[in-house]
């Protein structure tokens, strides 16, 4: 029979899928002899269940509950509702993957009018308990209701208000009970009903919740971000409690075994003394320093080093710690792997394989190949911070070094963000879970309060995002909009600010960043990646900077170079008008030949940088109405310009308009229309690429067709490219050698590719293209209804972005056995935008490619995928 409870003398830390992450840690530290405190689980399965039943717990799930719950009386000598012996449990989620803050937590439950009146006799300790009734009062209406947890709070600062006191621990026993009755009228007020005092209802009530916030708005964004499966479900952990805010020889705090931010080999993590959890996470008070805790609970910090290490040693990552001292008594919550930032998480790869305890393959496993992304954000130019001046610091929780506009809310941001403003900088008093989308949108996220690990840091972290938290420096004013320094200056929403999340610093103004370099564990690390591989990786590139970019960051060569772009700039884009707006051959050959130098010099200079690396050019691809003007005074200047007729430019206009510019006249297309087009083109690489032989450098050229769809197409091109090489060999009489190949990129060229193949020396699947045609959808106008398609779970996945591996990957598998079939040397690389995507990555592991190639920047993201794509085969 399907067992759905389980206690945690039942589990183990391999029980993830079925106890969620944080029931299976404690289970496997309850057994492990950790001072845990007891409890059960409730399963993932459960939770599917309870959905699958119409949001009700089964009379089967139920009796297990019970009796799990029984056994939790016995082993603690506890009973729920007992006044003079009472259980009093905690309730939360767990998924199988750590969803910090995002779904919901009760604790203190157990605590009524009774309950309470024995513990002050057993305790004689009102502070501590009416502190705890008044929390569960809160936090039941706001988690299992949905009120507003501000109601409550504004009972609380008034009261502090009243009395001209800062800090909860400054309120007496007789407020917290004044505080707890103002509760309980709030309460009924808000419900029609008393507090229920009876502790099963309370329990059953705070499962159900869990499992309800599952579905919740902000855990359902976290998990579209994340890439976290709908359909796995929340365990539901109860564990009795043990109390941080029991005295001011108790305490509650967050470890981590390293630095999250850094990934120093020390101890990280802060604490509050006679709080609880919550405090701490949600950022309510501003927590101590760990370092502290030695001079505060001596033995307490000797006691969570020997755990930090014990736990570190066992998980072998870095470990995510929440930890309680009750009246001098130790007791650890949780551990997890920690999240951490991508400047941490290499470094602590490293540092493991270094001290021993894993090796390389596990260290590349470790990372999410997206993280590195954010290693390859610019910092601010050191020379710059010489001359400006901090207007406030605050905590350094997440690096980076970000400028942007300042919005106070979370809508606020997005809206901006919809209307074009993408450098946005999110500042609230103190982030919530519900601020998650914001976030996402945000380039930074700058909090008045809240420590090191508050939500807002911890998320920060994990979305790689600049974060400054726990800035006491600036007053807030989240109604008016309003941050305002010590000093008096004034910043309003839409004002610029630019954070340092390394040093905490917080500049006015827009600062001037620089480009980062890989560099001591990054180059470590991404070397690994490099030996494991048997795909290479380039990059799509069509300057000699960006090439260098590419180069830097890792790249072994070019696998596309758009010549198109190289028309674009305003020393060219007019003599490519002309040609355009030719009246025929005659003057159309006059004006290429003013571009072809242009171009030449273009592709020296890549060559140059490339030193020997290959560069596959991939000749003139898209329609020639995207290079002319649209606007009325763009072409009354083009005009002028070429003393033509504007009735004759826009006569030509019209004539190039197309009703499906994505499957019109481009490609391979334009230069069976247009020859002399691809006969310049042809003129300006070998000629750059004689060039760099008769200097005694390389050139390593392959020449990329597009959009070819039948090899009569290719036949006739490669007879016009061959002509025109053969004659300026001839002429310059050097030897050379050279490739050409084709971009797959067209449903019907993955059907013919046993014919293609016979005439080209590779193929380069052009992704982007390959699913548009596969779909039948435009990749310009799709985000129009994909939106509802992923909210009715039609698709999981942008499939421009993870390439879909049933249509597309089918005809991706049909081309790569036809194509090798009819030509074994044929090379194969991918240069779409999938061949930066990691999931694109590890699927098109299977067909052995040669490379994949990505735009310049992600070419560390596609090192590491290519690497981790391996292990898994080998695995």
């Amino acid at each position: 029979m399907k067992q759905y409870v389980y206690t945690f003398k039942e589990g183990n830390k391999e029980m993830k899928d079925l106890l969620g992450g944080k029931g299976a840690n404690l289970a496997e530290m309850y057994n492990l002899g950790l001072p845990v405190p007891n409890g059960f689980i409730i399963t993932t399965e459960a939770c599917i269940k309870y959905y699958q039943n119409n949001e009700v717990v089964t009379e089967e799930v139920l009796n297990e509950i019970n009796n799990k719950l029984k056994e939790l009386e016995n082993d603690t000598n506890k009973y729920l509702g007992n006044p003079k012996y009472p259980l009093l449990l905690s309730v939360r989620s767990g998924a199988k993957v750590s969803m910090p803050g995002m779904m919901d937590t009760v604790l203190n439950i157990g605590l009524n009018d009774e309950v309470v009146n024995g513990l002050i006799e057993t305790t004689n300790n009102k502070r501590f308990i009416y502190d705890s009734y008044r929390r569960l009062i809160q936090m039941f209406a706001d988690v299992v209701l949905g009120f507003n947890r501000n109601l409550f709070e504004e009972i609380i600062n008034n009261v502090k208000n009243e009395k001209g006191i800062q800090s909860d621990l400054e309120l007496t026993e007789e407020d917290l009970i004044n505080i707890t009755n103002k509760y309980k009228n709030l309460f009924k007020e808000l419900t029609g009903y008393e507090f229920p005092q009876d502790p099963n209802i309370q329990l059953m009530e705070c499962i159900k919740a869990v499992f309800k916030s599952w579905h919740n708005e902000r855990a359902i964004s976290y998990r579209k971000l994340n890439n976290i499966p709908d359909n796995i479900g929340t365990a539901v952990n109860i564990q009795s409690m043990v109390y941080g805010n029991f005295n001011d020889n108790s305490a509650t705090g967050v470890l981590f075994s390293r630095n999250p931010a850094t990934g120093e080999n020390k101890l990280y993590g802060e604490y509050l003394i006679n709080a609880q959890g919550e405090d701490i996470v949600a950022g309510i008070r501003t927590p101590k320093n760990i370092d502290n805790l030695e001079n505060d609970m001596p033995h307490i910090y000797e006691e969570l080093i020997k755990y930090a290490n014990m736990l570190e040693h066992h998980y072998l990552d870095m470990q995510d710690i929440e930890w309680t001292v009750e009246d001098n008594k130790l007791y650890i919550m949780q551990t997890r792997n920690g999240k951490r930032t991508a400047q941490a998480a290499v470094k602590i790869a490293v540092d493991l394989v270094n001290e021993g305890l894993i090796d390389k393959e596990k260290a590349l496993m470790m990372i999410n190949p997206n993280q590195l992304e954010h290693l390859l954000h610019p910092k601010f130019d050191p020379e710059v911070l010489k001359e400006v001046t901090p207007i406030a610091k605050g905590l350094a929780a997440s690096p980076g070094a970000t400028t942007g506009q300042i919005y106070f809310n979370s809508d606020d941001l997005i809206n901006a963000y919809n209307t074009g403003n993408k450098n946005l900088i999110l500042v609230r008093l103190e982030t919530s879970p519900e601020d998650i989308e914001g976030m996402n949108y945000a380039n930074g996220i700058l909090t008045i309060r809240g420590g090191m690990t508050s939500h807002a840091a911890v998320v920060a972290r994990g979305m790689g995002k600049c974060c400054i938290s726990g800035c006491e420096d600036l007053i807030i004013n989240e109604t008016n909009k309003t941050l305002t320094t010590k000093d008096g200056k004034l910043f309003n929403e839409g004002d610029y600010l630019s954070l340092d999340g390394s040093t905490g610093y917080i500049y006015e103004n827009e600062l001037k960043t620089i480009a980062p370099s890989l560099t001591g564990d990054f180059a470590t690390f991404i070397n690994w990646a490099d030996e494991i591989s048997d795909m290479r990786v380039r990059a799509n590139a069509d300057t000699a900077k960006d090439t260098k970019q590419a180069i830097d960051f890792g790249a072994v060569g070019i696998g596309l170079c758009r010549t198109e772009h190289m028309f674009f700039g305003d020393d060219r884009i007019m003599a490519f008008r002309e040609m355009i707006l030719s009246d025929n051959n005659e003057e159309r050959e006059k004006t290429l030949n003013k571009l072809e130098p242009i171009q030449r010099e273009d592709f020296i200079n890549i060559f140059e940088v490339l030193e020997g690396k290959p560069l596959t050019v991939r000749y003139l691809d898209p329609p020639l109405h995207e290079f002319l003007p649209k606007d009325e005074n763009e072409i009354r200047l083009l005009s002028e310009q070429l003393n033509k007729s504007i009735t004759d430019i826009e006569k030509r206009i019209n004539e190039l308009k197309e009703y499906n510019p994505m499957m019109g006249h481009r490609g391979c297309r334009l230069a069976i229309t247009y020859p002399e087009i691809i006969k310049m083109q042809t003129r300006a690489i070998i000629e750059a690429a004689i060039y760099m032989i008769k200097n005694n450098k390389e050139a390593n050229l392959e020449i990329m067709i597009p959009l070819i769809n039948d090899v009569k197409e290719l036949k006739y091109l490669k007879g016009i490219i061959n002509t025109e090489i053969n004659n300026i060999i001839t002429m310059e009489q050097v030897d050379f050698i050279y490739k050409i190949g084709t971009m797959i990129e067209v449903p019907r060229a993955c059907i013919m590719a046993d014919e293609i193949a016979k005439e080209v020396d590779f193929f380069s699947f052009g992704t982007n293209d390959l699913t548009q045609m596969t779909y039948g959808f435009s990749r310009d106008d799709a985000e129009k209804f994909l939106t509802d398609y992923y909210n009715k779970n039609i698709y999981k996945n942008d499939p421009f972005v993870t390439l879909d591996p049933y249509g597309v990957g089918s005809l991706i598998n049909i081309a790569v056995f036809q194509g090798r079939h009819n030509n074994s040397n044929l090379k194969l690389g991918i240069c779409g935008e999938h061949g930066g995507e990691p999931n694109s990555i590890e699927f098109l592991q299977q067909f052995d490619l040669d490379y994949v190639s990505c735009s310049p920047y992600r070419v560390p993201i596609a090192r590491l995928a290519v690497a981790q794509a391996k292990i898994k085969k080998i695995i």
